[in-house]
């Protein structure tokens, strides 16, 4: 897979209708290779239908997606074994121990010397404690470092994140930006990320992608959104959009 490629993901006329509802509506963008990049919108905005097919989940009613310079449509078997995904919303096998899991997943994705990559992850992420206990006994917290721990097992080229700390309280959903803006820096990887934590968003994220009803609205860093809706925070711009304001009104 080629790590060279100026666009990580590269999406043109991408539209998905469910029966008379178009939750897509002829949507395109680039996420450049190596950056942070937020999906964001209001309930309903299509982000979560757009980051479906973006793993190939869902077929689009039209339009292309290339990820790592695959035709999702076509070869998507090429390019998810260097993708991974996670979200709090998405529960792992709760019968099924942590490392019961991720040696499942890590076969799945033909991860190289498991043991020693789940041990690795495991003192990272700070789960050793509870690599033997059942997914289904640990707490909001403890799932999510162990969801994060699957979907970095295979060591991804581009991780897309839902909501990525929902559910945390303060101190640990600090930790875990920290720990995937390290993971960023560290293997030059391309985090795409949908969340409402707007200090998140502002924290992390080198570009942003506004949604509204399905279409992209707006576009730009977050230092240029707050510039153009003239606003002090990006969670005033989100509410903007949202409600359909300019910075004119």
């Amino acid at each position: 897979m080629m790590r060279n490629m100026e666009h990580v993901i590269e999406v043109s006329g991408l539209r998905k209708v469910f029966g008379d509802v178009a939750a897509v509506d002829n949507v395109a963008f680039a996420v450049k290779s190596g950056s942070v990049t937020a999906l964001l919108g209001g309930n309903g905005a299509g982000k979560t239908t757009t980051m479906v097919m973006l793993l190939g989940l869902l077929l689009p009613t039209s339009g292309t997606i290339i990820v790592l310079g695959c035709d999702m449509l076509h070869r998507r078997f090429d390019a998810l074994p260097f993708m991974n995904f996670s979200s709090p919303y998405v529960d792992l096998p709760n019968r099924l121990t942590v490392r019961e899991n991720l040696i499942v997943y890590g076969n799945l994705y033909g991860v190289p010397h498991l043991k020693k990559r789940i041990d690795e992850l495991a003192a990272n992420l700070q789960i050793t404690e509870f690599l033997d206990r059942k997914h289904g006994a640990l707490s909001a917290g403890q799932k999510t470092r162990a969801t994060l721990a699957k979907a970095l097992l295979n060591r991804p080229q581009l991780l897309l994140l839902d909501e990525p700390t929902a559910s945390l309280d303060p101190d640990t959903a600090d930790w875990v930006r920290t720990l995937l803006l390290d993971y960023q820096k560290a293997t030059g990887a391309t985090l795409f990320m949908a969340s409402h934590n707007m200090l998140e968003v502002e924290r992390m994220c080198d570009d942003v992608i506004m949604m509204r009803q399905g279409k992209i609205v707006d576009r730009g860093s977050p230092e240029e959104l707050l510039k153009n809706y003239d606003r002090a925070n990006l969670e005033e711009v989100f509410l903007d959009i949202a409600r359909e304001r300019t910075n004119q009104a």
